[in-house]
């Protein structure tokens, strides 16, 4: 059966490297010139669509993937995943996950239950969860949204263009607003406003402010902690 499904797949225009080691259920649709590689998994009501490339070592379950988006040895379920997207290695899309055109997803990076908007990176060995994530938006390595305080899960917003510096931890519930940034290492657990910059533990606004005299090949500007 296995041999079956594969065949009638190559038979309308998709490659599939190597169907002994690669598992399609029946009702999974793939559209012309996808690429799978070996030793995927397509489960379930998933669909892949044109010119996407799958594998090798990949998860895909009840999950739907666009036109030419990446996926390498990650997992997938029950999540969308929009056009020109490359996801992984290792990366770990959970239920209910929507990835938007021109993203990317790192390696050992994690999505549950978030919305990225287009062109938005997530860096590796960070998590989002229960998070809505604007478009450009930069989420620096390590970065993790604190969702669950030990009772009931809360939601994180990231607006667009947003820069999220490595390491950041970002309690919930939390807004951070369109163009803000947040210093490497910081602990957010108040909203950030719009275009603002905060640091530190707990994490507290900065700013920029001019030198009446700079020092000699110095910076003009320097920064104060609100």
């Amino acid at each position: 059966m296995r041999h079956r499904i594969a065949e009638a797949h190559m038979r309308n225009g998709v490659t599939i490297v190597d169907p002994t080691s690669t598992r399609i259920d029946a009702a999974v649709e793939i559209g012309q010139d996808a690429r799978i590689e070996p030793w995927t998994i397509l489960e379930g009501a998933t669909a892949i669509a044109q010119d996407a490339l799958i594998g090798p070592n990949a998860h895909v379950r009840d999950s739907r993937i666009g036109p030419r988006t990446r996926v390498w040895a990650s997992v997938i379920e029950q999540s969308t995943v929009a056009e020109d997207v490359e996801i992984g290695p290792f990366a770990h899309l959970r239920p209910g996950s929507e990835i938007g055109p021109r993203c990317r997803i790192g390696n050992f990076a994690e999505v549950k239950k978030s919305h990225l908007g287009a062109g938005t990176q997530q860096h590796h060995f960070s998590y989002l969860g229960d998070a809505s994530i604007g478009e450009n938006v930069n989420i620096g390595a390590g970065s993790v949204t604190a969702n669950f305080d030990g009772t009931a899960k809360h939601r994180t917003v990231i607006g667009d263009r947003a820069s999220i510096g490595v390491d950041t931890m970002m309690v919930a519930p939390l807004t951070i607003g369109e163009g803000a940034n947040t210093g490497a290492g910081s602990v957010v657990t108040r909203d950030v406003a719009a275009g603002k910059t905060v640091v530190g533990v707990p994490a507290r606004p900065i700013e920029l402010k001019r030198r009446s005299k700079p020092p000699a090949g110095g910076s003009e500007l320097v920064g104060r902690r609100k």
